[in-house]
């Protein structure tokens, strides 16, 4: 059964940018999954296997969930397959005068300092400092260098940053 795609799902499908950056700590844990999802696949296919021989397979629960179980696993292994093809391994970028992708930064806002790690969007976490290239913010200091000062607009106000640093 297929079922109906909204309209906001399709254009965010067409509109998103494919991200593909991790960090090699990242890259690392998404192997252990992988793993982890493949070696449970047995157990799975058994549990199949085992209420399957329950009976009528129209009204037999058990062996519809785990068909699902299984379903959704080989699924998630296919996925994380294809992002570990298509992956690109960000490099902790040495003493340089640009932020590029990889690199902290370290800014002035509002009189505050704060320190920005620029990633891939899987792994941002604002909270905690690190934001993703493709955020408004992360964008905006793309390219720039040491003492430079740049007005981003954010949530309709516009915010001047200054980099301090960059490592």
């Amino acid at each position: 059964m297929r079922l109906p795609t909204r309209k906001a799902e399709l254009f965010r499908q067409q509109t998103q940018k494919e991200d593909n950056y991790l960090t090699k700590e990242a890259f690392d844990k998404l192997n252990i999954k992988l793993a982890r999802l493949e070696k449970s696949l047995r157990g799975l296919a058994l549990e199949v296997t085992r209420t399957q021989e329950m009976g009528d397979l129209s009204e037999n629960a058990a062996y519809q969930e785990a068909k699902f179980a299984l379903r959704r696993t080989m699924n998630q292994i296919e996925k994380i397959k294809q992002r570990i093809k298509d992956v690109i391994i960000i490099d902790k970028p040495g003493k340089t005068d640009v932020v590029v992708i990889g690199s902290l930064v370290t800014v002035v806002v509002n009189g505050k300092q704060r320190q920005l790690e620029i990633l891939g969007s899987h792994e941002s976490n604002p909270l905690k400092g690190r934001i993703s290239y493709l955020s408004p913010i992360g964008q905006a200091l793309l390219g720039h260098r040491f003492g430079e000062k740049i007005n981003i607009k954010v949530q309709g106000r516009e915010i001047e940053y200054e980099i301090i640093s960059i490592e």
